[in-house]
């Protein structure tokens, strides 16, 4: 997990929220600071246990509004891993993202970058005519923790 805030990021969804007609407010700040300093996907009940122990005071409504906005806006992805908790990630407008393996052993998501996937999704778009203008990855499998090594 990142600690150092992405300005950039956070300037962004204050900008969106602002010509959406929306008011700042201390909990939506607390969301945003809080996903601008993540290198990946947060749980709701992830993001209002770090704002707790950091004595920032929101409720898990709140937590679940903001989100739910956010998303509404196309500022944070919503990520569906498993049957559990959707997790959510911010959206950078400069388009740069990773994608997601989840353990389905253990429940860990590891993200990954891969430029061969980015260009096969590219000659993709291309060969059908069509223009995709976003995806997202989700691979499932096991982590190196659980991966059994295979009998010799």
């Amino acid at each position: 997990m990142g600690t150092e805030t992405s300005p950039a990021w956070v300037d962004h969804v204050a900008a969106a929220l602002e010509r959406a007609g929306h008011r700042s407010g201390a909990a939506r700040q607390a969301v945003v600071e809080l996903l601008g300093e993540q290198d990946c996907c947060l749980t709701a009940q992830e993001i209002f246990d770090t704002l707790r122990d950091r004595d920032r005071a929101i409720g898990i409504a709140s937590v679940y509004r903001v989100l739910e906005l956010l998303s509404s806006l196309a500022l944070v992805q919503r990520i569906d891993v498993n049957d559990s908790a959707a997790r959510y990630e911010a959206l950078h407008p400069s388009g740069h993202h990773h994608h997601h393996l989840v353990c389905d052993e253990c429940g860990q998501v590891i993200a990954f970058e891969d430029r061969g996937l980015e260009e096969a999704i590219e000659s993709l778009s291309e060969q059908l005519g069509c223009a995709v203008e976003s995806h997202d990855v989700l691979l499932h499998g096991s982590c190196p923790n659980c991966t059994v090594p295979a009998a010799a």
